[in-house]
């Protein structure tokens, strides 16, 4: 934990300076970092940092003492052409705008986005993750790495049973990732049903999209695509059908979080039992079953 905690001081020290953000490192680290995209779905992360931080706003001095502070860091890179991508960032941006400057929430939500992500940051942000998003709408992501770097840095996840995150579970348990959000099965009949005009959007959600429209966060127009992606646009990403798991899950990351001892067995199983994705043994089995090659000795290598 004294290392995950420099770790943390490295980067909000980054962030000081490169972002002019004064985050507290004793805080919740929930970081998200990779390309910008719908499938992605950094709209659902930001959208529950609206809903933490209208909660937050409810609450009065003695409930607000008990919530654990949180600093939201976003990174990634959008295709030039992609105008949802962008406006997702956008969002992001004016979000971080309206909270980090409101006194009356101060340390308790902070909201970074990184600009230019690339691999030197990479090298400062994974090692202080807390917590790394990987919400990706089950079926949609193909088997990445980013959220294997992120666990074997001491990180955990909460994400969805997608992609790299069911191998990632196998091997470190259940009890050691938070997991959120519909099945890859259950995907095609939830469209078929938004298409139809079958569903209603969350009522969380709702209040999101209501604050978003009220200008809380500055011209509400800006945004009318990313709202009308959730109704005309049928809600493809399924947002709104993942959006309570989503935030019911937040709220277990904060109440593990406040046991320290529980929280660092966790970090620490997670990393013992992530040898499975090593480059030695991934490239042994691309060797024996792809590659169909076998070692051959080293120079001067003693048999």
């Amino acid at each position: 934990m004294e290392i995950k905690l420099a770790a943390k001081i490295k980067l909000a020290k980054y962030i000081k300076d490169t972002a002019l953000i004064a985050v507290n490192p004793h805080s919740l680290f929930d970081i998200q970092v990779k390309r910008i995209h719908e499938y992605k779905r950094q709209q659902m992360n930001i959208f529950g940092v609206i809903y933490r931080y209208l909660r937050l706003k409810q609450m009065k001095p003695a409930e607000l003492k008990k919530q654990v502070p949180r600093a939201s860091i976003f990174g990634g890179k959008a295709a030039p052409g992609y105008w949802m991508a962008k406006t997702i960032i956008r969002l992001i941006t004016a979000v971080g705008e309206v909270v980090n400057s409101d006194k009356d929430i101060g340390d308790l939500l902070k909201v970074v986005f990184i600009e230019d992500y690339n691999v030197s940051k990479a090298e400062i942000i994974i090692p202080a993750s807390d917590i790394s998003e990987h919400i990706s709408t089950a079926g949609t992501e193909a088997s990445g790495t980013s959220n294997m770097k992120f666990v074997l840095n001491g990180g955990l996840i909460i994400g969805t049973c997608d992609g790299a995150n069911i191998e990632i579970t196998r091997e470190i348990g259940e009890d050691n990732i938070f997991l959120l959000g519909h099945l890859a099965e259950d995907v095609e009949e939830l469209r078929h049903q938004h298409r139809f005009g079958k569903v209603t959007m969350d009522p969380k959600l709702r209040t999101v999209c209501d604050a978003i429209e009220a200008g809380q966060f500055g011209d509400p127009n800006i945004y009318s695509g990313l709202i009308s992606a959730l109704t005309t646009g049928c809600d493809y990403y399924l947002v709104s059908d993942d959006f309570s798991s989503y935030v019911a899950t937040q709220d277990l990351v904060d109440q593990t979080f406040k046991d320290k001892e529980d929280w660092a067995t966790k970090s620490i199983m997670s990393v013992a039992n992530m040898g499975f994705f090593s480059a030695d043994r991934a490239i042994n089995e691309y060797a024996d079953s792809i590659w169909n090659i076998e070692p051959a000795p080293v120079k001067g290598e003693k048999k």
